[in-house]
C-alpha cells in the first residue's frame, strides 16, 4: 500500500515495525532481566528497582491466582498513578487474565454500569475508592476487593511525618488514603511466594485489557486490546522516539494510567525501553518540578494546559528542563502558543500526535524533526495506513484534500467491543479499517488535519466526555424539562462542558444547583463549567436536538 508520508519520518525511523510474536508479559520479563538493578519506578523519591518490580509482580500474580484468578478473567483496576498500578497490570497479565482500567474518580453510578458489562470478580481499588465499590448492588458479581493504600509506597519519613497531627498534613493524608473495611490489603496479596514460573503464560494474540471509552449513546463500550495490539503500539512509539536510549530515559507519568494514552506511554512503551518511571498520582506542578531537580524528565508527554503550567511554573521557579528530548501532546488541539512557550523552556520539539482508545491509541504523529506541521496531527505512524472517505458512504474515498472521515488500519486496531457486536460492525469496515469519527482534510504529502467530529464526543483535559450521558443526568433534575450538553472551545486548548438547559414552567435557574446534582452523579471533568437557560431548544422534524445548531447559538451569544 502506498506510503508517501514516510518520506516525512525522522532520519532513522522505519516505515514498517517488526510485529511481535510474544506477549507483555515476555516484554516484562525481558525488562526484568536485563535491567535488574535499574530504578524502575520513583514515587515521592523512593525506588523500585526492575528485580523488585518484577518480584513484586510475581508476588502478586500468585495472590491473585490465590484468590481464583484464571486465564480470561477479568480483573477491574480502580487506582491512580501509583507503583501498585504497574504491579497490578502486569499481575493480571502474568496469569492470561484481562485488565479492565477505571476512572478512581467516577461515581458509583459510572462504576456500576462498566461492572455490570464486564462481571470481573476481583477488583484492585484505591482504598479512598473502595465505598463506591461497596455501593454497587449484590447483582453485580464482585467477589474480592483488594484494597491500595498508596502511603505504602512512599518513603519511610515521608510516611512517617504524614502521621503527624498537623492540619495540613491531616488533609494530605486524607486525599491519598482512607480505611477500607471488608477489603484484602495489597501488602496480604503480596504475602504470597512467587507463582511458579511453569504456570503458563498468555499468548501474543490473548485479550490483555478491555479499555472503556465513552460513545455518543453515553454507554461506555469496552474496548477489546490484545497483547498484539499493545505490543505493537509499543514497538511504533519506540520507533517514533527515534535515538531514545535503553535504560536511560526518564519518563514523568503525569497521564492516568488508567487512560489509554497513559497506559500505552507508562505501562507498556516505557517498560520496553526500560525506563524510570517517575509517577505522580495526579499532576502537581510543583511536585512535578520539585522531582526535576533530583530525577529531570527525558520523556514528558501530556496535554496542552499541562505544557503550558509546568513551562510558567519553570520559568517562574528558575528550574531548567532541558533534559525534556520527547514531548508529544495529544487528545485535543496544540495551540502554537503553547509550543512556542514548552520550546522556550524544553530540550527537543513538542509534537502533535492523534489517538484514540479503539487503537492502543496512537494512529498518527508529527515528526520529532523540522518536517513536523503545526496545527496537523502528523502522519501515520510506522505499519499504520489511513483512508479518507465520504462519512456517509464509508466504501468511497474522498479526493485529495477533500474533507471526509478518518479510516486507520494498523497491527494496534483493536478486534470489537465487548459484548457489543453492533457497536463492533459500524466500527470496525472489512480489512480491519477502523472509523475514528473524525474528519479530516489531508494534504499531498499526508499530513492530516482534523476539520470537525461526526461524533459529538466533547474532549476535555484530554477525556471524552459524551454529551448523552451528560443530558441524561440533566434531565432527572425537576426543575428541568430538556437539555442539550455541547463542547466549546477552552483558551487552554480542547474543549469544556456546557449544558443548555430548558426549565419547567415556574422553575428558575440554579446553575450552581444544578451543577452539584451533575457532581454527584458525574466525574468531576464531565461536570459543566457553563449552565444558560433557555426558551426553546432547536430541534429536527424527528424531535432529536440540534446540538450543532445549539453550540452555534452559544458562541454567538457570548461577549466577543
Amino acid at each position: 500500500m502506498d506510503a508517501p508520508w514516510t518520506k516525512h519520518y525522522q532520519p532513522g525511523v522505519p516505515a514498517q515495525i517488526e510485529l511481535p510474536t510474544e506477549s507483555l508479559v515476555a516484554l516484562l520479563e525481558r525488562s526484568v532481566r536485563e535491567a535488574g538493578s535499574c530504578v524502575a519506578t520513583e514515587f515521592f523519591g523512593r525506588a523500585t528497582t526492575y528485580d523488585q518490580l518484577g518480584d513484586q509482580i510475581s508476588r502478586a500474580a500468585e495472590g491473585l491466582r490465590q484468590l481464583g484468578v484464571q486465564a480470561g478473567d477479568r480483573v477491574a483496576l480502580v487506582l491512580p498513578n501509583s507503583p501498585q498500578h504497574v504491579v497490578a497490570f502486569y499481575a493480571i497479565l502474568r496469569l492470561g487474565a484481562i485488565v479492565v482500567e477505571h476512572n478512581p474518580l467516577y461515581t458509583e453510578r459510572e462504576l456500576r454500569h462498566i461492572f455490570e458489562d464486564h462481571t470481573a470478580h476481583v477488583a484492585i481499588c484505591w482504598d479512598v475508592a473502595v465505598p463506591k465499590l461497596k455501593a454497587i448492588p449484590d447483582d453485580v458479581p464482585l467477589q474480592h476487593i483488594v484494597s491500595v493504600n498508596l502511603l505504602d509506597a512512599f518513603p519511610t519519613i515521608k510516611r512517617l511525618a504524614l502521621r503527624l497531627p498537623v492540619k495540613s498534613l491531616r488533609a494530605t493524608r486524607a486525599k491519598l488514603t482512607a480505611p477500607a473495611p471488608g477489603t484484602i490489603p495489597w501488602k496480604q496479596l503480596l504475602g504470597h511466594g512467587p507463582i511458579a514460573d511453569d504456570h503458563p503464560r498468555p499468548g501474543v494474540h490473548d485479550l490483555a485489557v478491555i479499555q472503556y471509552t465513552s460513545g455518543t449513546t453515553g454507554e461506555p463500550k469496552g474496548a477489546m486490546l490484545t497483547h498484539l495490539n499493545l505490543y505493537s503500539n509499543a514497538r511504533q512509539g519506540e520507533a517514533w522516539m527515534y535515538g531514545a536510549e535503553y535504560r536511560k530515559e526518564i519518563f514523568y507519568a503525569i497521564l492516568p494510567m488508567f487512560h489509554a494514552f497513559g497506559m500505552t506511554l507508562f505501562l507498556t512503551y516505557g517498560i520496553l525501553k526500560q525506563a524510570r518511571l517517575v509517577i505522580f498520582p495526579s499532576f502537581d506542578v510543583d511536585l512535578v518540578l520539585d522531582a526535576a531537580k533530583k530525577s529531570p524528565p527525558t520523556v514528558y508527554c501530556a496535554v496542552p494546559p499541562i505544557y503550558e503550567r509546568t513551562a510558567i511554573r519553570a520559568k517562574e521557579r528558575g528550574i531548567s528542563l532541558k533534559t525534556a528530548k520527547y514531548c508529544i501532546s495529544g487528545a485535543m488541539n496544540l495551540p502554537q502558543s503553547v509550543v512556542e512557550l514548552w520550546e522556550s523552556v524544553s530540550g527537543g520539539l513538542l509534537v502533535e500526535g492523534y489517538g484514540m482508545t479503539e487503537a492502543s491509541p496512537v494512529c498518527l504523529g508529527n515528526p520529532f524533526h523540522p518536517s513536523r506541521r503545526s496545527g496537523t496531527i502528523g502522519v501515520p505512524f510506522p505499519s499504520t495506513y489511513m483512508r479518507v472517505v465520504d462519512a456517509d458512504d464509508p466504501t468511497r474515498e474522498v479526493a485529495q484534500g477533500e474533507r471526509g472521515e478518518l479510516l486507520i488500519q494498523g497491527p494496534q486496531v483493536f478486534g470489537g467491543y465487548w459484548n457489543n457486536p453492533g457497536e463492533t460492525a459500524k466500527t470496525l469496515l472489512p480489512g480491519g479499517w477502523l472509523r475514528t469519527g473524525d474528519l479530516v482534510t489531508v494534504d499531498a504529502d499526508g499530513f492530516t488535519t482534523i476539520v470537525d467530529r461526526v461524533k459529538e464526543l466533547i474532549i476535555t483535559g484530554g477525556f471524552n466526555v459524551s454529551p448523552s450521558e451528560v443530558e441524561a443526568v440533566l434531565r432527572g433534575h425537576h426543575d428541568l424539562l430538556d437539555a442539550a450538553v455541547v463542547g466549546v472551545p477552552s483558551p487552554h486548548g480542547g474543549e469544556k462542558v456546557v449544558a443548555i438547559v430548558l426549565l419547567r414552567p415556574g422553575a428558575e435557574l440554579n446553575a450552581d444547583g444544578l451543577g452539584e446534582f451533575c457532581r454527584e452523579r458525574l466525574a468531576a471533568y464531565k461536570v459543566p463549567r457553563d449552565i444558560v437557560a433557555v426558551d426553546e431548544l432547536p430541534k429536527s422534524l424527528l424531535g432529536k436536538v440540534l446540538r450543532k445548531q445549539v453550540r452555534e447559538e452559544y458562541l454567538a451569544s457570548q461577549p466577543s
